[in-house]
């Protein structure tokens, strides 16, 4: 048993909960993140199909709406 630490994670510096790939989530996925409702979780796939895929995580700032107040909530929950 280690030391359970504020924020969720784990004394060994990992989080209990997945990271959620923006190129790969399904739109169930995407919708758990902080903030992501239906159109946006919508919008992060269109924007995946069209351009190929997110190249770092900041690309998710391209998407309608997603200012950095919402992606500082969400990114220590995305990779790509």
């Amino acid at each position: 048993a280690g030391v359970i630490m504020p924020e969720g994670k784990s004394a060994g510096g990992s989080t209990a909960k997945e990271k959620v790939n923006l190129n790969t989530a399904t739109r169930e996925e995407l919708m758990t993140l902080k903030g992501i409702g239906e159109a946006k979780a919508d919008d992060i796939i269109a924007y995946r199909e069209s351009h190929g895929g997110f190249q770092k995580i900041e690309d998710i700032k391209k998407i309608s709406g997603i200012k950095d107040a919402a992606f500082e909530k969400i990114k220590d929950d995305i990779t790509v």
